[in-house]
């Protein structure tokens, strides 16, 4: 029974399209507020870092899910947005990775699926079901 469920390409499609598009929508929200890449860039700045890596977001949040989605260079998009993630938890997060919410469960539970997922496209890459399969 459980045989005729195994479908690795399909999964493989399931878990490109879930992490990509919620991870768009992130993306897209901030190319409609173009004062969110400012924001960024003022905490880069404060790092010491130059302003315009601020840009890069538009990488990992809109040009890779949507490479993702379509199944084009998978496991590159995988590093961008696993990248981004990593760079949005220690610019945004920091201070929140040792937190719990009230029910117990950590506080960094999105971010921290949306990087194991786009890390896992990485090594996965895109299966069958895809614009350039690998």
């Amino acid at each position: 029974m459980l045989q005729a469920l195994h479908n690795d390409a399909l999964g493989k499609l399931i878990l490109r399209l879930a992490v990509a598009v919620l991870i768009l929508f992130h993306g897209v929200a901030k190319l409609l507020n173009p004062g969110a890449i400012t924001w960024i860039g003022d905490m880069l700045v404060g790092y010491g870092l130059p302003g315009f890596l601020a840009y890069g977001v538009l990488l990992g949040e809109v040009v890779a899910p949507v490479m993702a989605i379509v199944g084009w260079q998978t496991r590159l998009a995988g590093l961008l947005m696993t990248g981004s993630m990593l760079v949005a938890l220690l610019l945004v997060h920091t201070g929140e990775v040792f937190m719990l919410t009230k029910n117990g469960g950590w506080q960094l539970e999105l971010q921290g699926m949306f990087l194991f997922a786009a890390l896992a496209l990485v090594f996965l890459g895109s299966g069958r079901i895809a614009l350039k399969p690998d």
